[in-house]
């Protein structure tokens, strides 16, 4: 288990920015989007045989961490996500290359970290939808 854990402790170390949780909610979010969201799996090459891989791109992610989020914390989505050191999407794409470099992420030859900027502005993103059905006469 502590093999596991060091590597996550020493990038806490390294890059203070975003508090632990801000990590696990990405992971979160990741899951979330490939297993209740159904996000696309894509034909990725692995070594000398491809396999199908479930691999989101940074707009795609930075969607589905926005509808988590919002799922999650309803109107306090942004003051949870502002409390753990995020504040625009960049910030997810900080997290993930730091994940990556800590291999508890992937990246595919077409990612890039400024895939994440500005996918969208934090004081409208986070604001649950409500659908108000038509009152019946």
């Amino acid at each position: 288990m502590t093999e596991k854990i060091f590597p996550i402790i020493e990038l806490l170390q390294q890059d203070q920015r975003y508090k632990l949780e801000a990590y696990q909610f990405v992971r979160e979010a990741l899951q979330y989007a490939q297993e209740v969201l159904s996000m696309p799996a894509q034909e990725a090459p692995t070594g000398k045989a491809a396999k199908t891989e479930h691999h989101l791109t940074g707009q795609q992610l930075c969607e589905a961490i926005r509808i988590y989020a919002v799922e999650q914390y309803g109107y306090l989505a942004q003051t949870v996500l502002n409390n753990w050191g995020i504040y625009k999407t960049g910030d997810f794409g900080e997290i993930v290359y730091n994940l990556i470099r800590i291999e508890e992420m992937r990246k595919s030859k077409q990612d890039r970290r400024e895939d994440f900027d500005n996918q969208y502005n934090f004081d409208d993103a986070f604001e649950p939808i409500f659908h108000l059905n038509a009152a019946r006469e």
